[in-house]
């Protein structure tokens, strides 16, 4: 959707769930080890729930324990990063490059072995898998 970042707020509150708009749109978080992709290891691509844009591949996916989907990178250009300050930190939020739509956060230097020693931590409900 190349006009996804122009969508009003009526036009995403007609094609989303309320739960994906919160968590889209609003910059919400699902509750930690709730979302349908926290243990999912399937083989395929997880995209952009608001506009279907690829966003990981499952080869990226790895078990962190924390509660959402953990991936240790993003397909090249798909993911943008910001800087969010809104809980009184600073942390850095990605979104959906081609909708704006709130992934997550990434946190770096945690540990994990992995090969960009980032954590891409991902709502489920941002998220749609193909196999």
């Amino acid at each position: 959707m190349a006009d996804s970042k122009t969508k009003t707020e009526e036009e995403w509150r007609a094609i989303l769930s309320p739960e994906q708009f919160r968590i889209l749109r609003k910059k919400g978080t699902e509750p930690a080890g709730t979302g349908e992709y926290d243990k999912h290891y399937d083989e395929g691509v997880y995209g952009c729930a608001a506009c279907g844009t690829p966003l990981y591949k499952s080869d990226t996916k790895f078990k962190s324990g924390c509660g959402w989907p953990a991936f240790f990178d993003a397909i090249p250009g798909a993911v943008i990063r910001h800087e969010d300050r809104s809980l009184g930190m600073t942390r850095i939020e990605i979104t959906c490059a081609a909708c704006g739509g709130h992934l997550g956060h990434v946190f770096q230097g945690e540990g994990f072995p992995t090969p960009t020693d980032e954590r891409h931590c991902v709502n489920s409900v941002s998220l749609k898998f193909k196999s």
